[in-house]
């Protein structure tokens, strides 16, 4: 019995994969699952899966070959009534929420979009030792004392010495029932990765604009972290002036001044310079904007991206929101100034929640 529960579960999480496959460009699109993540898991609606039956029609109400009909007549039963009868007692369809872990949904993008695995640097081949208390001994603080392995000692000497007392069952450990947790060293592998967003809140980018970005940074997220064993998540905003803010913050603050893409690029080599070594992190920086710069600060911004940013950085992607406020000449700017030699940069217009799917295709395609 527990084998046929474990191979009818087993088929039915390949069903689940395979909806969460079928459906996974509508959930990237609209972000269905970013309000149902919890810890490590994340929480998915899914049309109700139903076993197949067979299903009976009316006994003697007629069908083809039955009794006397004319040319056009409807073979099966027609409507009836005006459609503005009570409310029916049926039952409609239902939603199934099932929960997958991140690292199945990983996997689950990863395959979809053909993404390549990504070769960590740095610290990803250097080993750490860490202890673990994996073991038992004689000997130790008090601090470490192991209460139920001292108490089976006890126990257990008690009762080969005949001085358990069944009727009073009373254990006394001794000095040398005491065992205490020990530690060994373990080697551990590390492969850290740091991720940095960049976000123009100018006053040109709209609530829409952010929504796209949020949901763009969940699946961002969600993928490189299935690659590396230590992820760190930094946020940067900027309009006039840039500066780094917290999760809530990125996604909730609408400043009104102008736009320079310069100052998020002195920021984050700022924070690049004083966090996240390069020799020893993986860093990958997401920028979105819709693309209005202040006209004298492009050539600065440029410079900064070549200069100071790419020779660092494992990948650098920007990501072009449309809206009706910006001009959109940032990102022919980058076209032009690049032409597609530098490997590291990654570019892509993201005009609507749809395109999101192929936005993230083009900036995790090449897995560096």
């Amino acid at each position: 019995m527990t084998i046929k529960i474990e191979r009818d579960h087993s088929r039915f999480k390949q069903i689940v994969r395979g909806k969460i496959r079928e459906n996974l460009r509508k959930y990237v699109t609209h972000g269905e699952m970013i309000g149902r993540r919890g810890g490590d898991l994340v929480s998915i609606p899914l049309p109700q899966l139903d076993v197949p039956h067979f299903r009976y029609g009316k006994n003697g109400s007629g069908g083809v070959s039955q009794g006397d009909g004319e040319p056009g007549t409807p073979v099966g039963p027609g409507q009836q009534g005006s459609g503005n009868g009570q409310a029916g007692a049926d039952p409609g369809a239902h939603i199934l929420e099932v929960e997958v872990t991140l690292d199945e949904l990983a996997a689950i993008l990863g395959n979809e979009l053909q993404l390549p695995r990504i070769e960590p640097k740095g610290r990803a081949n250097i080993t750490q030792l860490k202890s673990r208390y994996t073991s038992v001994r004689r000997s130790g603080p008090e601090s470490l004392r192991h209460f139920k392995r001292t108490y089976m000692e006890a126990l257990r000497r008690q009762i080969s010495s005949n001085s358990y007392v069944p009727d009073n069952p009373r254990v006394v450990p001794i000095r040398e029932d005491k065992r205490y947790r020990a530690w060994d060293p373990v080697e551990q592998p590390e492969a850290n990765a740091a991720i940095i967003y960049m976000m123009d809140v100018s006053g040109s980018m709209t609530d829409e604009q952010k929504a796209i970005v949020r949901t763009a940074a969940f699946w961002l997220d969600t993928w490189l972290r299935s690659q590396y064993d230590g992820v760190e998540t930094r946020y940067i905003i900027h309009d006039a002036a840039a500066k780094e803010v917290d999760e809530h913050t990125f996604y909730h603050t609408r400043e009104s001044g102008g736009t320079r893409i310069s100052s998020a690029y002195r920021v984050c080599a700022d924070l690049m310079a004083r966090e996240f070594p390069t020799s020893e992190w993986n860093i990958y920086c997401f920028q979105f904007s819709d693309g209005d710069n202040w006209g004298e600060d492009n050539e600065r911004s440029l410079e900064l991206l070549r200069q100071t940013l790419l020779p660092n950085v494992n990948l650098f992607c920007y990501g072009q929101v449309e809206s009706p406020y910006g001009s959109g000449e940032y990102l022919r700017s980058l076209q032009h100034a690049f032409r597609d030699q530098e490997e590291k940069l990654v570019v892509a217009e993201i005009d609507s929640k749809d395109a999101i799917y192929d936005a993230l295709k083009c900036f995790l395609g090449k897995g560096v």
